[in-house]
């Protein structure tokens, strides 16, 4: 059963069953998704988990709007509409008064920091830990932190020449989403690969090490590293799109 035929299968229970136990699930397994779409407007005077948890409202709306009669994934009906959510959450905000460019750029440095700690610590940095983090003063922190309050100015309406506006600035639809989408469905494929044919594949695709080079680092033969690097990518192959002939039958 393919990702997105298991994305179905929980879409019905929600729409047809009201089962909020599928909505969940759904949810849950896309939110990664979600954050990876996120990330990408990070850094633009909003934090980071500002922006995930408007990712994660778009990615319930999404689910919520789906027709289950379209003939398209849910990942790819959700990448625009949670990207549209986050457009909608910037054109709502803009700095009201002016910002020294000293605190708007440690602003960014905060937000990178404070996902980073997040991750590390398995909890939200305090200010102590965010100054140490940016190089920078407690009172700095808490200025930068304050100044965000001030985030509204510029009317995004604002023409900013050759036809385009300040929202165009912010980040649009582009084939960026789609590698968004392809590279969670690659995750998730990876997932049920064995541990050493996840090593293998990114030894080689990553981290860009010959073939004869993983076979000494994984103790098998070139030829076994050759076999386990074709079966690994036929089964992702045969996971995210189904098996050769299928689509076309």
């Amino acid at each position: 059963m393919t990702s997105d035929a298991d994305d179905r299968q929980l879409l019905h229970r929600w729409h047809e069953n009201a089962d909020e136990e599928a909505r969940s699930a759904l949810v849950e397994r896309t939110l990664p998704l979600a954050r990876t779409l996120a990330r990408r407007y990070a850094n633009k005077g909003e934090t980071l988990d500002d922006l995930e948890q408007v990712a994660a409202l778009g990615l319930v709306k999404a689910i919520d709007r789906f027709d289950l009669g379209r003939d398209v994934r849910f990942t790819t009906f959700a990448v625009p509409t949670i990207a549209g959510e986050i457009k909608r959450h910037f054109r709502d905000r803009g700095w009201m008064i002016r910002v020294p460019r000293e605190v708007q750029e440690l602003s960014a440095r905060i937000s990178i920091s404070r996902d980073r700690l997040t991750r590390e610590l398995g909890r939200s940095p305090t200010v102590q830990e965010l100054a140490s983090a940016a190089h920078a003063g407690v009172e700095q922190v808490l200025e930068a932190l304050g100044a965000a309050d001030a985030y509204r100015a510029l009317s995004l309406d604002e023409p900013l020449g050759e036809g385009m506006e300040a929202l165009d600035s912010i980040g649009g639809d582009d084939d960026g989403f789609e590698r968004v989408e392809q590279r969670y469905m690659l995750r998730s494929g990876l997932t049920h690969l064995p541990a050493r044919e996840r090593e293998i594949l990114h030894l080689r695709f990553y981290e860009g090490i010959t073939q004869r080079e993983i076979a000494d680092r994984v103790g098998v033969s070139q030829m076994h590293v050759s076999r386990l690097i074709r079966r690994s990518i036929e089964a992702l192959r045969e996971r995210l799109v189904g098996p050769v002939g299928v689509q076309a039958a």
